[in-house]
C-alpha cells in the first residue's frame, strides 16, 4: 500500500483523504497514518504545487548551472554540495554523471541576477572549477504535469 499511496500523491497531492481510501481499499484512519509514517520516516520530504509562472504577472527566470568541482579527501562531493544548497536562492542541487558533477537549479528576476549569483557567489568557492549555465526559455512539461496543452482543431473538415 505504501508504495501505490506514495505513486498516488506524488501526482496529486491534494487528493482527499477518502479518495485515498476508496482508491487502496482502506479506511481514511490507515491512509493517514501511513502518511504520517511515511513524513516521520523522511520518505515524504514535503508537498508542492507546480505553478506556471509564464501565466502570471510575475518576472521569473530560471537556470540550470552545471558545474565542476574537485572533491574534498573523505567527504567526496556532499562538503561543496551542502555549500551550495544553503543558498536561498537555490532550488536544488544534485550529483550527476557525465562532464559535471552538480547540477543546481535557481531562479531569479533577471538573467542579470542569475549571472550574479554564479559569477558572484558560485563560481567564487574554492572547490569549483568551472560552471556552465543554461537558462529555460519555455517549460513543455514539469514534473510529468503539460504545461502547455495543444489546442484541437474543432473546424469541420471540408471536402470537394
Amino acid at each position: 500500500m505504501r508504495e501505490e499511496l506514495l505513486h498516488i500523491i506524488e501526482r496529486n497531492s491534494r487528493i482527499a483523504l477518502s479518495e485515498l481510501a476508496i482508491i487502496l481499499g482502506v479506511t481514511e484512519e490507515q491512509v493517514l497514518n501511513t502518511l504520517s509514517e511515511l513524513e516521520s520516516e523522511g520518505i515524504i520530504c514535503g508537498y508542492h504545487t507546480l505553478i506556471d509562472w509564464e501565466k502570471t504577472a510575475v518576472e521569473k527566470v530560471t537556470a540550470l548551472i552545471e558545474v565542476r568541482v574537485a572533491p574534498q579527501r573523505g567527504q567526496g562531493f556532499d562538503s561543496i554540495a551542502e555549500r551550495i544548497y544553503k543558498y536561498p536562492e537555490v532550488n536544488s542541487v544534485f550529483l550527476i554523471s557525465g562532464g559535471f558533477d552538480l547540477m543546481v537549479t535557481l531562479e531569479g528576476k533577471t538573467l542579470k541576477e542569475v549571472a550574479g549569483f554564479v559569477s558572484d557567489k558560485l563560481s567564487t568557492l574554492d572547490s569549483v572549477l568551472s560552471t556552465a549555465t543554461h537558462f529555460i526559455l519555455k517549460k513543455y512539461k514539469d514534473h510529468g504535469t503539460i504545461l502547455e496543452k495543444k489546442q484541437e482543431d474543432k473546424r469541420e473538415k471540408i471536402s470537394p
